[in-house]
């Protein structure tokens, strides 16, 4: 009697639990199970989904009615644009300010000058995503772009530019939070930072698209001292 009770409140747990839908700026790929572990630990009870695209394309989605609670953007433009829409809730606030790398697997790279000596470059949608419009900013500062512009390769998102670089472009201008993913370990040695001078900051907003108690508790979290901590790790500034 007692193991069925215990059966029929868990049931009840999983019935009643409920489900937030975050739509996820394609570099915070990598970041996003350590926060949702950290999140889990304070309201195990508020089930995460992630839904992982550039953030133009998934503010083109909020337009069209998909059903996100909440939006985590590779920038402060799109969230802003959302907001004077009425489409958003909450004013944009920054949760995370990125950082770009030159990542490479069949090169060792010293300093940006080596994209001469390269056959393809990969790096995200301009249209569509932050970091990639960033990595053209970072270009065309370092008086490279006229020299390189034929060698580029556009991947959807910053993190589908980790497969390229993976599958076949010689470099690749990728989130710095990718690299302190487990998985990319062993390809720490090959990615040079970037001078930050050469590109805007890349500051990312958050705002609420569908408000609840639980879409409000995950917009806390993310702003909080515990999900900064998370962010720091991952290589965010």
């Amino acid at each position: 009697m007692k193991k069925l009770l215990l059966v029929s409140l868990f049931m009840l747990d999983i019935v009643f639990a409920k489900t937030i839908l975050v739509a996820a700026a394609g570099n915070t790929v990598y970041t996003l199970p350590a926060l949702k572990q950290e999140f889990k630990k304070l309201y195990p009870k508020i089930n995460v989904k992630f839904i992982i695209s550039s953030s133009g394309k998934l503010t083109a989605q909020i337009q069209n009615g998909a059903p996100f609670d909440l939006f985590l953007s590779a920038n402060m433009k799109y969230p802003s644009y959302l907001y004077s829409k009425k489409l958003a809730i909450t004013k944009p606030k920054i949760y995370a300010k990125g950082a770009l790398v030159l990542f490479s697997i069949r090169k060792k790279l010293t300093n940006l000058n080596d994209l001469k000596n390269v056959q393809t470059i990969a790096v995200a949608n301009v249209k569509t995503a932050p970091y990639g419009k960033a990595a053209i900013e970072i270009l065309k500062n370092a008086k490279l772009y006229n020299k390189v512009k034929n060698k580029l390769v556009y991947a959807e998102t910053v993190n589908q530019v980790v497969s390229y670089v993976k599958n076949a472009a010689d470099v690749g201008f990728v989130a710095k939070s990718s690299m302190f993913s487990p998985k990319m370990k062993k390809y720490k040695a090959n990615y040079i930072n970037i001078n930050k001078n050469l590109y805007t900051p890349i500051n990312q907003g958050i705002v609420i698209i569908k408000d609840s108690s639980e879409a409000r508790k995950f917009y806390n979290f993310i702003l909080s001292k515990k999900a900064k901590t998370v962010f720091k790790k991952y290589g965010y500034e």
